[in-house]
């Protein structure tokens, strides 16, 4: 694969912004990864100048190649409409289009865990499955994605059904079990709660559980019982840039067969 054709994945963080180009043959990073501290003010106008900043460490990417950047929160149309844990200047802030008027490039927008599932889809533990796949992140919240037979459904927002008469996300996030210090055998049973009742929701074939907790599947995985295969990723925090890449290559072709 040449370089010029690699395109560039960016990952928007809460305290770091990250990107690499990716080699969509090998599903790796095909240059080391670069990270610039979020700023403090984390605007769109403030997180477009890093991101900048990083599309211009990579002249890999130069000529048509896409970009895929990953924003935690909800991304339809290029617009963002939720800010949970971003700056609330965000909400309905049409990026995509700011960003390649900045940047120059075919740009594409996606929400974080939408991202990350895709990257598991293509490369990781979600690889060759052809059935209903949900991916969960447990962080400081819960993200997901739901991908049916290859086709990303996004910004399905999973982490937000209903448990115990109130929302999911407060109760089974990774950060309630280290601000609670639970064990895992506690956080287990807050996981069994939620697990059982997403799978019953939906009825998923595989879910895939990702975010930094899934290094530590070991301690939880094994003490919950669920009907659904449930698995950790395996691309760890590359999973984000990676499904970013894969996601900008996939947008890109459809748009440029849209143009013949």
């Amino acid at each position: 694969m040449s370089k010029k054709s690699l395109p560039l994945g960016i990952d928007v963080g809460g305290s770091g912004i990250k990107g690499a180009p990716v080699d969509l043959d090998k599903g790796e990073f095909a240059a080391e990864r670069l990270r610039i501290e979020t700023p403090e003010k984390a605007t769109p106008e403030a997180v477009a100048e890093v991101i900048a900043q990083i599309v211009d460490h990579f002249d890999d990417v130069r000529g048509d190649s896409p970009i895929g950047i990953t924003i935690p929160g909800v991304v339809t149309h290029g617009t963002v409409r939720t800010a949970a844990n971003i700056d609330k200047s965000w909400i309905d802030f049409p990026i995509e289009s700011f960003l390649e008027e900045r940047l120059g490039h075919d740009v594409v927008v996606v929400n974080d865990a939408d991202a990350a599932g895709m990257g598991e889809l293509a490369f990781g533990a979600a690889k060759g499955h052809e059935g209903l796949v949900v991916m969960t992140t447990l962080g400081t919240g819960i993200g997901t994605a739901l991908i049916n037979e290859g086709v990303l459904v996004p910004n399905s927002e999973l982490g937000h059904i209903e448990m115990n008469g109130s929302d999911a996300e407060p109760q089974a996030a990774n950060s309630v079990r280290e601000n609670e210090e639970l064990s895992w055998e506690d956080w287990a049973a807050r996981l069994q709660q939620y697990y059982t009742a997403l799978e019953n929701l939906i009825w998923p074939d595989l879910i895939v559980v990702g975010g930094g907790v899934s290094k530590k599947a070991k301690k939880f995985l094994p003490l919950l019982d669920i009907r659904t295969p449930i698995i950790p990723a395996e691309l760890e925090n590359a999973a984000g840039i990676i499904g970013a890449g894969v996601l900008a290559a996939q947008t890109h072709s459809k748009k440029s067969k849209k143009k013949k």
